[in-house]
């Protein structure tokens, strides 16, 4: 655990000060919408919130488990709203951009899952 809470050192700085930032715009009377905004912009380029994933699961046991519970739905909500998406632009006539952009999102999860399972079969050491 030590070791890779040294590697993670910085993340917990960053999420420090970005949490006294975030209290003291709100206790300053800043606009919420502002501060959700500049929150998830700043989240989005330091990659924050894949630190703090990656925190969550080091926990023994109960840390991978939260973290299927946050990611699963997650995706499953980005695919729902990539069929309605879908279905709104056939039937706007972009049935043959949709098709395009549906080969490619299936050859991306092809691609991810052969790379995931190339990964452990391949050892790197």
């Amino acid at each position: 655990m030590k070791i890779q809470f040294n590697q993670r050192w910085k993340n917990l700085l960053v999420w420090t000060i970005l949490l006294t930032t975030i209290i003291a715009a709100l206790i300053m009377g800043i606009d919420k919408k502002i501060v959700v905004f500049f929150t998830l912009a700043l989240g989005f380029f330091t990659q924050i919130f894949a630190g703090m994933g990656a925190l969550i699961a080091m926990i023994p046991w109960v840390g991978p488990f939260i973290i299927k519970v946050f990611t699963i739905p997650f995706f499953w909500m980005v695919n729902s709203l990539g069929y309605f998406v879908s279905i709104i632009a056939i039937k706007k006539g972009y049935s043959k951009q949709i098709t395009k952009s549906r080969v490619l999102t299936v050859a991306m999860l092809f691609g991810i899952i052969i790379g995931y399972i190339m990964g452990h079969i391949i050892p790197l050491r």
